[in-house]
């Protein structure tokens, strides 16, 4: 019995922790990147990849879940904010609940956590930009200041997060 019990012990954490990453899972360029966003995700929102997002024209909502500061600092192109830790649901009081809305923010941890809001919410098309805004830049993608004018500049939200940002391609800020 004693043994039993110590192997439940020993396999409940293993078996909370896990989770089903899926298979058709975008990536980033760098590896090391790509690992530390599958440790943090739940994956219960679909996933868009920078790619897929770079080529649409039109028929979505691009919001950013990042703070207001890392907003206005740089935003990728057509996107509105919406907002973390002062998430503005109103935004979306005239959306139709099936409307197809993409959600990024840093690296895709708080984008994930209000598409699960949404979702809540009843919106049916909701997707996490994989690697978000951090990924979109390190893929050459361009990001726009408060005005709409193209910048280099990426709020890395600090110092510690920023070095997934490829200094080669954005200028970091915090």
């Amino acid at each position: 019995m004693r043994t039993l019990i110590i192997c439940l012990i020993a396999f409940i954490p293993l078996t909370a922790c896990t989770q089903d990453i899926p298979a058709d899972k975008p990536t980033t360029l760098n590896p090391a990147f790509d690992k530390k966003i599958e440790s943090l995700l739940s994956f219960d929102v679909p996933l868009i990849s920078v790619e897929h997002l770079a080529q649409k024209k039109k028929g979505y909502i691009l919001l950013d879940a990042r703070e207001l500061e890392e907003y206005q600092t740089s935003h990728i192109p057509g996107a509105q904010y919406i907002g973390y830790h002062k998430f503005d649901a109103d935004i979306l009081s005239k959306v139709p609940k099936d409307q197809e809305v993409i959600l990024y923010c840093s690296i895709g941890y708080r984008s994930e956590k209000i598409g699960q809001k949404l979702q809540k919410m009843g919106f049916t098309n909701v997707y996490n930009l994989y690697g978000s805004i951090f990924e979109w830049v390190n893929q050459g993608q361009q990001v726009v200041d408060q005005n709409e004018e193209p910048t280099q500049i990426v709020h890395g939200y600090n110092k510690n997060w920023s070095k997934w940002i490829d200094a080669s391609k954005a200028q970091k800020t915090w």
